[in-house]
């Protein structure tokens, strides 16, 4: 996979993107376990893609719930047994 951000939100700590060779939408948070930092990636729509990218802030409230774990089933790449916490 070759995620491709197309924003980065410095204050607020996520990223906007496209998947390159599946063409898919997401939002990128920053994560961390005992061992490294990575990135997990949600998979968004076209609309909403578009949306963020036009008023990042409205996607505060969706990046929030990432971090709380509460939209897992939009995650691009599982998670190990070992899964970070959002930093």
């Amino acid at each position: 996979m070759k995620f491709q951000d197309a924003l980065v939100h410095q204050e607020h700590r996520f990223c906007l993107g496209i998947e390159q060779v599946s063409g898919r939408f997401y939002v990128s948070i920053p994560v961390s376990n005992s061992m490294v930092d990575y990135e997990e990636y949600y998979e968004i729509d076209r609309k909403t893609f578009d949306l963020f990218r036009c008023d990042p802030d409205a996607a505060l409230p969706f990046v929030a719930r990432c971090r709380k774990h509460e939209l897992d089933e939009l995650l691009i790449v599982r998670p190990g047994a070992n899964r970070g916490t959002a930093i």
